[in-house]
C-alpha cells in the first residue's frame, strides 16, 4: 500500500507541475529559468512547450551517463510527463488579457508548483532530470551546487531570453518564493522529513 501511494503521488504531482507551468505561460508575467529556455526554444522550432519540456528532458538525461547519476522511476516519468500535462493544459486553460486573470495565473501557478514539487519530491522516486545535471556536476566538478544551480540556470535563461521566452516579474516572483513553498509543502507529503532538520533541495525545474 505505500508503493501504491508514492506511486499516485508521484504521478499527481508530476501532472500538477506541468499544469502549474501551464498557469505561468498563460500568465505571460515570466516563466522560471528553465521553462524560459524551452519556451524560446519552442517558438524556434515550431513545436508545442511541453514537447521541448520532453525533448529537453531526454537531452538532459543522456548528459547523466558521463556523471555517473542513476534514474529512477520518477526521472523517467518525469521527462514525459511534465511536458504532456503541460501541452493538455495549454489547450484547455483560457487566455486572458486582464490583469487579474493573468496575475491569478501566475500567483496560483506559483502556489500549485510548491504542491507539484512537495509532491512528487516527497515520493522518493527519483529526482527530476535537471536536479540530476545539477547534482552530478556538482559532485563530478567539486563544485557547490549553489555555484552549479546558478550557472546552469543563469545559463539556460540567457539562451531562453534570446530566443524569445518570456522573462518577467514571474520569473522573479518564482525565484524567490519556490524555495519556501517547497520547504512549506514538502512535509505535508513527506511526514518523515521534517523542514527543520533535514536540508532540502529545491528543483531547478521539470
Amino acid at each position: 500500500m505505500v508503493w501504491i501511494r508514492r506511486l499516485g503521488q508521484l504521478y499527481v504531482g508530476l501532472w500538477l507541475y506541468g499544469l502549474s507551468g501551464a498557469m505561468q505561460v498563460r500568465s505571460g508575467l515570466g516563466l522560471d529559468p528553465w521553462d524560459v529556455f524551452h519556451q524560446g526554444l519552442a517558438r524556434h522550432a515550431g513545436l508545442a512547450i511541453g514537447t521541448l519540456v520532453i525533448i529537453v528532458g531526454a537531452a538532459v538525461l543522456v548528459l547523466w551517463i558521463p556523471l555517473r547519476q542513476r534514474p529512477g522511476l520518477g526521472t523517467v516519468s518525469n521527462v514525459v510527463l511534465v511536458g504532456v500535462s503541460m501541452n493538455v493544459s495549454l489547450a484547455v486553460l483560457p487566455h486572458t488579457s486582464g490583469w487579474a486573470g493573468r496575475i491569478g495565473f501566475m500567483v496560483g501557478g506559483l502556489l500549485l508548483c510548491g504542491v507539484a514539487t512537495g509532491m512528487y519530491i516527497g515520493a522518493h522516486l527519483g529526482p527530476g532530470p535537471r536536479d540530476g545535471l545539477m547534482t552530478g556536476l556538482a559532485r563530478v566538478t567539486g563544485r557547490s551546487i549553489r555555484l552549479c544551480r546558478t550557472g546552469i540556470e543563469l545559463g539556460v535563461l540567457i539562451v531562453g531570453w534570446l530566443f524569445g521566452g518570456t522573462i518577467g516579474i514571474g520569473t522573479v516572483v518564482f525565484a524567490l518564493a519556490i524555495g519556501p513553498l517547497t520547504q512549506l509543502f514538502l512535509p505535508l507529503f513527506d511526514p518523515a522529513r521534517r523542514a527543520a532538520d533535514s536540508p532540502i533541495l529545491v528543483p531547478v525545474g521539470p
